[in-house]
């Protein structure tokens, strides 16, 4: 039989899931890994699939790459366990089936996870290893990422004739995470040499008929759709599915009438909903026209006066200066309070205020954000960091921020849990900085992570974080670069102690126009300054730094003394070439870092405006 000549005759059926069949049998390791240890009952639930009128049998391949492979120490068992997967479907397949390879995604939420170049690699491992047992097709399934399926389908297109089916995943009825349309999707795929383009994971049929509703027919793929049997339950620690098997199959005419030309079945999935699906469909062929409904597109009308593009930098005769001002570990926020007010009436431009720094639980940054807007009638910057919240609470933060006013946000990885106070706490990192910095940026053109219309757009002001105090500097730099590429409009560095370094960091970043905000730390102690040196990764002190501070000895008023003498040179060179500082302050000694905005003030009053040169 000819697969290509058999999907214009009919719909074709395809196979259920395999990994949630398995888990619900109890088994919770490596799915891949049965096509070697027990292949008998991969093959059983194959046979179990044809027998209920599967027309295509799908190889239990779907994470047998080396990445997935190597979280259970199985990266160099990845030709076999493909090999094996395509000849246990063969096996079970009837004469009248076809058996297609499976090469699942590599890349979900976390895009930066792995970069393209190593998907790639992977991605070819795994697609020659099954093209060695000669499959009827392959599928290319639960791709969230469509420049990485774009990459992969050509690869493979390039490599073999055979049939190939290339499955999106959605986020959102009929928008792929970057908020792209289905639509323009499934003709890129088309255009690329997909013989099937389709969707399959996460929604269940409904979704997946309300977003094909919108979907002409392509104008050479046929479509596939793999619908979730429904929305899962969480009962007793384990995911349940409880879709009506006969739901399932009344639900494959209506995707038909939508054009779909293979119907199978992803998570939650049974022999029995596969035989309902066949039942429905019979023999009835595919649709050749199809009258698709008007795209709806939402306007998001934008005062431009209420779009600010970065962080001010003030004007040419004043220089920008922030303060960090840790949020408290205790309640009680009076000192605090009096911290900003002293550092408002110094002349800061903002406070930025972190989020749990060294991963210890801190007030919260946007409950002090907000007061210090609403009684203090300053302009705080709230850091954010990837590892506290997950994708929703990250969006659902995004959101209360936007309806407080605090539009001035500098996004960061964060420590991990382990150094913290609770070091038993997960960290999330569902989203790297650099991810973040996209979803804020998206946020910006009213559209969130699913691509979904946010009703307006958002006006954040992104900075981002930049840490000079590395052995390459360069690379350093080319991190920066990709964080401009994400959206970052502004980056405040880790503090800087040796001027020759401010230099460096001048030279290395002078081709950008973003702004960069050097940190500058003032000491409190030897003690502090040893601690820094000895303890905190990345940052060495220069040796006369050390000498003036231990100088002082256990005196805090020359400590103090030396302190300010250091902190003052740092600002004296910083301002040679920077139009932005970034003053940390220690320990709450708001009074520190105060006096230094007084004196970068004063200075600025001093200095001829032509002398700043790096904005």
């Amino acid at each position: 039989m000819d697969f290509r000549q058999e999907l214009s005759k009919r719909v074709l059926v395809g196979e259920g899931a395999m990994g949630t069949l398995l888990y619900s049998h109890g088994i919770d390791h490596c799915y891949e890994e049965m096509n070697t240890t027990d292949p008998d009952q991969i093959e059983a639930i194959h046979r179990a699939y044809t027998a209920a009128g599967a027309d295509i049998l799908q190889s239990n391949t779907y994470g047998a790459n080396y990445h997935k492979l190597k979280r259970y120490g199985l990266e160099d068992e990845v030709s076999v366990i493909n090999r094996k997967g395509v000849e246990l479907a063969k096996k079970a397949a009837s004469k009248q089936a076809f058996v297609f390879g499976t090469i699942g995604a590599l890349r979900s939420i976390r895009k930066n996870d792995l970069d393209i170049e190593e998907i790639k690699r992977s991605f070819r491992e795994q697609l020659y290893s099954l093209l060695m047992e000669g499959p009827d097709g392959l599928i290319l399934e639960t791709y969230y990422d469509l420049d990485e399926l774009e990459t992969v389908l050509q690869i493979a297109r390039k490599e073999t004739g055979l049939p190939i089916i290339a499955n999106v995943s959605l986020h959102e009825i009929g928008y792929l995470q970057n908020g792209l349309h289905l639509n323009e999707a499934f003709s890129r795929l088309d255009a690329l040499g997909a013989d099937v383009v389709g969707l399959n994971c996460r929604l269940g049929p409904h979704h997946m008929i309300r977003s094909l509703e919108e979907v002409p027919l392509p104008k050479n793929a046929g479509i596939a759709v793999y619908p979730n049997a429904s929305l899962p339950e969480y009962v007793d620690g384990r995911l349940v599915y409880e879709a009506v098997p006969e739901y399932f199959g009344s639900s494959a005419l209506k995707l038909r009438e939508q054009g779909a030309s293979i119907i199978g079945g992803c998570c939650g999935t049974t022999p029995k909903h596969i035989g309902a699906v066949k039942k429905a469909l019979g023999t009835l062929a595919p649709i050749k026209e199809k009258a698709s409904k008007a795209r709806q597109i939402e306007i998001i009308e934008v005062d431009k006066k209420d779009q600010i593009p970065a962080i001010h930098l003030q004007a040419k005769t004043k220089r920008t200066i922030l303060v960090e001002l840790d949020p408290p570990k205790k309640l009680g926020i009076e000192a605090f309070m009096a911290g900003s007010t002293s550092l408002r009436d110094a002349g800061v431009d903002s406070v930025t205020l972190a989020d749990n720094s060294l991963a210890s639980p801190r007030i919260s940054n946007l409950a002090l954000g907000i007061k210090m807007k609403n009684e203090l009638n300053m302009n705080p910057l709230i850091h954010i960091t990837c590892r506290d919240r997950n994708l929703i609470g990250l969006q659902s933060h995004l959101m209360g921020l936007q309806t407080l006013g605090l539009n001035e946000v500098l996004v960061i990885t964060g420590d991990p849990s382990k150094i913290g106070d609770f070091p038993g706490a997960t960290s999330v990192y569902d989203l790297s900085s650099f991810d973040l910095i996209s979803l804020i940026k998206q946020f910006n053109e009213g559209l969130s992570y699913s691509g979904q219309s946010l009703g307006q757009r958002t006006n954040f002001k992104i900075a981002a974080a930049f840490n000079p105090n590395v052995k390459y500097l360069d690379k350093a730099v080319q991190r920066l670069e990709k964080k401009i590429a994400c959206g970052a409009q502004s980056f405040l560095t880790q503090p800087i102690y040796s001027t020759s370094q401010i230099e460096d960091v001048y030279q290395a970043t002078k081709h950008l126009d973003t702004p960069v905000f050097l940190g500058i730390m003032p000491l409190t102690s030897s003690r502090n300054a040893e601690f820094i040196h000895n303890e905190i990764p990345g940052i060495k002190l220069p040796d006369s730094v050390r000498a003036s501070m231990a100088s002082a000895g256990n005196d805090p008023v020359k400590a103090k003394i030396e302190a300010n003498a250091i902190a003052k040179e740092l600002i004296d060179a910083t301002m040679e070439r920077f139009k932005g500082i970034y003053l940390i302050t220690p320990f709450l000694r708001y009074d520190m870092t105060a006096q230094l905005t007084q004196y970068i003030r004063t200075t600025d009053k001093e200095k001829p405006a032509e002398v700043i040169e790096h904005e």
